[in-house]
C-alpha cells in the first residue's frame, strides 16, 4: 500500500500547489483533528454539503444522519462522494489585505460509498461517534435502544484519493512592504472547554460531573 493518497484526478491542488500534502499521515491528521467534516453531493442539480461527525478507521470514513437525509442519499447513490474538513489554526496577518489569510489546514476527500447494513455494526459505530467527541462518555450513558440504531444511517465513504493544503508560516509579502511601519505576524487561534453547565431540566441535581467530561477539561 502506498503512502500517496494522491494527487488524483479530483483531488489535485492547482492553486498554490506548493501547500499541497497527499501522504497519509497528513490525510489523517486533519481527519482525526477537525471537530466536524462537510459530506457532498448533488441533490435535485443543486450541490449541497451537509455538516457532519466522522469516524475514521484507517482508509475508511463513517459518516451518520438521518436515514431520510437526501444528501447522504444521493452520496450512496452517487459513484463517489466528496468529504472536506478544516483546522482553523490561526490568522496571517501581512502588510496588505491581499497577502493576509488564515493559517490553517484542510483535505478533500473522494471515494465511493455504502451504507452499513449491520445492526450491530451500526450500533458499534454509533458509540464510537460518541466517544469522538467527548472520549469515554458512550459507557456513562444508557445504551443505545434498538430502535435509535434501525433510524440512524451510517455512510461509509473509503479514501480513494485525498489531499491536504496548508496554510502556515510567514506572509508573501513584497520586499517593498516589509519595509513599511506594519506589523505582521500570526494570531494563533486557540479553542478549549469552558466549565460544564448542567442543565436544569429535572435532572438529579446531585450528581458530579462524570469522568469522561473531567478528562476533557484535564482535571483527571
Amino acid at each position: 500500500m502506498t503512502d500517496a493518497l494522491g494527487p488524483g484526478s479530483h483531488t489535485r491542488v492547482r492553486r498554490l500547489p506548493e501547500k499541497a500534502r497527499y501522504d497519509r499521515d497528513s490525510v489523517y491528521g486533519v481527519l482525526d483533528d477537525a471537530p466536524f467534516a462537510h459530506l457532498a453531493a448533488v441533490v435535485f442539480g443543486l450541490a449541497t454539503a451537509l455538516p457532519t461527525l466522522v469516524v475514521r478507521e484507517d482508509d475508511t470514513l463513517f459518516v451518520h444522519g438521518s436515514r431520510s437525509n437526501a444528501v447522504m442519499r444521493a452520496a450512496a447513490e452517487a459513484p463517489r462522494a466528496f468529504v472536506t474538513a478544516t483546522v482553523l489554526e490561526g490568522v496571517r496577518l501581512a502588510r496588505s489585505g491581499f497577502e493576509s489569510s488564515i493559517a490553517y489546514r484542510s483535505v478533500s476527500v473522494v471515494g465511493p460509498t455504502s451504507f452499513v447494513e449491520d445492526e450491530g455494526r451500526r450500533r458499534e459505530l454509533l458509540d464510537r461517534f460518541v466517544d469522538a467527541v467527548v472520549p469515554g462518555r458512550s459507557r456513562e450513558v444508557r445504551p443505545t435502544r434498538d430502535d435509535e440504531v434501525r433510524r440512524t444511517a451510517v455512510l461509509e465513504v473509503r479514501i480513494e484519493e485525498a489531499a491536504v493544503k496548508v496554510s502556515a508560516g510567514p506572509t508573501d509579502d513584497d520586499e517593498d512592504d516589509r519595509r513599511l511601519p506594519i506589523w505582521a505576524g500570526l494570531v494563533p487561534v486557540v479553542t478549549r472547554y469552558g466549565a460544564p453547565q448542567r442543565f436544569d431540566d429535572g435532572g438529579d441535581p446531585t450528581l458530579e460531573v462524570p469522568p469522561s467530561v473531567r478528562r476533557l477539561l484535564g482535571l483527571s
